[in-house]
């Protein structure tokens, strides 16, 4: 069983050569990245772009899709794809309309940084996909 299906837009930048990738600060939960459950008839593509909006305030067009990973603990399956979008600020926060309102405070990731205790460890594996598929 794969579990529920899940977009996650991969935005990234490169920064004095160093790619970077959008990641939040969660207000209960650490930091994490972007990703959202895919709705009823909804390809991976346009759910990536609707939960980039939902989640951070931002429109993007989905790209590239990078693949999919197997999660555990939740069992869910994850579907990376890189969402192309205009230049955006070194930070900034964005109150999410779901569960209750919460404030969402985004930031840029080193995507070859090993994530540290503030992460959730299924992020760890996300990043690690993401970077290996984003560098070669």
């Amino acid at each position: 069983m794969a579990g529920p299906r899940k977009a996650c837009p991969v935005v990234v930048r490169r920064i004095a050569g160093e790619l970077e990738i959008l990641a939040f600060r969660h207000p209960l939960a650490g930091c994490q990245l972007v990703k959202g459950t895919m709705e009823v008839g909804e390809t991976v593509e346009r759910s990536a772009e609707r939960e980039l909006l939902e989640e951070s305030g931002v429109v993007g067009a989905a790209g590239n899709y990078l693949g999919t990973v197997q999660m555990s603990e939740p069992e869910q399956e994850w579907h990376f794809v890189v969402c192309d979008v205009g230049k955006l600020p070194e930070t900034w926060t964005h109150r999410t309309s779901d569960g209750g309102g919460l404030d969402f405070e985004f930031f840029w990731y080193p995507l070859g940084q090993k994530p540290n205790d503030s992460w959730h460890p299924i992020f760890g594996r996300a990043l690690a996909f993401i970077n290996q598929r984003t560098t070669r």
